[in-house]
């Protein structure tokens, strides 16, 4: 009989990437971090635990998406109070708070439970090209998307 390997917590080691996301895909570059972020790309993922690494994301505001996605995508919150939902495009959540953007991506590709609220704190989005995470020494995290395209 085979026995399930079961990574014990010390075991777990624990990378920081960083991620530049200057002119790369909304959808294709949320995904890639959310596998990292999951630790779907180690040999000792194990589906209920926190195995993944940390993910640092700089220049948040450089981030591209395709079509007519800039005018016609919306994001939506709500106050709780009747009445209380707001929308916005992408180009203007883009132009008052472009860390959401991909903060909402990543976060939809997460599990929506216990874990998945877990994960989503070790993701760190930042608009300009400097972050507070020099001392973890992070690595260069190199993904591709589809380089170039219209807008």
């Amino acid at each position: 009989m085979t026995k399930t390997y079961l990574p014990s917590v010390d075991s777990i080691e624990r990378n920081w990437y960083l991620v530049d996301a200057t002119d790369q895909r909304l959808g294709r570059l949320a995904s890639e971090i959310a596998t990292v972020l999951r630790g779907k790309n180690k040999p000792t993922f194990t589906p209920h635990m926190d195995t993944g690494d940390f993910v640092i994301v700089i220049n948040a505001e450089k981030i591209d998406v395709t079509g007519r996605k800039r005018s016609q995508k919306l994001y939506r919150r709500h106050s709780g109070r009747p009445g209380g939902m707001k929308t916005e495009t992408f180009a203007k959540l883009q132009a008052r708070l472009p860390e959401r953007i991909i903060e909402q991506a990543v976060k939809g590709m997460l599990p929506k439970n216990t874990l998945g609220r877990q994960l989503f704190t070790k993701l760190k989005v930042y608009a300009g090209s400097d972050h507070p995470h020099q001392a973890q020494m992070p690595q260069t995290l190199a993904i591709q998307t589809i380089p170039g395209g219209q807008h």
